[in-house]
């Protein structure tokens, strides 16, 4: 599967760049989840590929967990 490592690099780049957006507190935090839903979904597929249950089952919950924050700090 050539696109599973770059798959899970851009998910890990992803997932850093959404946590230094929500740590900077600057009304941003927002676009952090967008970029944390970007990582849960790629490490999720990574996961569904490397038949890892446990890693598909994080990755489905961050993904809830992140369009919550979505819809809290962009919907509403």
């Amino acid at each position: 599967m050539p696109w599973l490592r770059p798959a899970k690099w851009v998910g890990t780049g992803a997932g850093v760049a959404g946590a230094v957006l929500v740590a900077l507190n600057i009304g941003v935090t927002g676009y952090g989840f967008v970029l944390f839903l970007v990582s849960s979904l790629l490490w999720g597929a990574a996961g569904f590929a490397q038949r890892e249950l446990s890693l598909v089952v994080l990755q489905g919950a961050f993904t809830a967990i992140n369009l919550l924050g979505i819809y809290r700090w962009l919907m509403v």
